[in-house]
């Protein structure tokens, strides 16, 4: 599991790893996610923010490093925040620069690797998904009750 970073609602501005909290009861929550440390890589995703809505996770990859073939069970957003990744899916492959913004179904397989080194944004919707767990979803249930 990755550190989690979570901005709480504050009478004044607080930074805190680059997550921002602004005004008194205010839901607006932002993060700079250029300022946040990201130690281990993609050893170590920085959890941003995570409810059954979904979930905001940032991961560096180092320069030659990649995310092997893979799936989850939520609708994914992947963006490349900072460098530049390729990624593989669907017999696809294409090279996304820091801003471009891709979709993957769930269940569906793909791979990101990167030459030079990227930060990226990814959003899993919604969290966890139907089956993202191996004991089923009443587990969850009975875990969260």
């Amino acid at each position: 599991m990755g550190a989690r970073v979570r901005a709480e609602s504050v009478t004044e501005v607080r930074r805190d790893n680059g997550c921002d909290a602004i005004g008194s009861g205010s839901a607006m929550q932002r993060w700079n996610l250029r300022e946040i440390e990201t130690p281990g890589g993609s050893r170590s995703p920085v959890v941003l923010d995570s409810d059954e809505l979904g979930r905001a996770v940032l991961l560096a990859l180092d320069p030659g490093q990649q995310l092997g073939d893979h799936q989850v069970k939520e609708h994914a957003f992947l963006l490349v925040v900072d460098g530049s990744a390729r990624v593989d899916a669907g017999g696809e492959a294409i090279d996304a620069p820091a801003g471009m913004l891709i979709r993957f179904e769930p269940d569906e397989r793909h791979a990101v690797s990167t030459e030079e080194g990227a930060r990226l944004l990814l959003f899993l919707a919604p969290w966890p998904g139907p089956g993202h767990y191996r004991g089923g979803d009443e587990q969850v249930v009975r875990a969260a009750g």
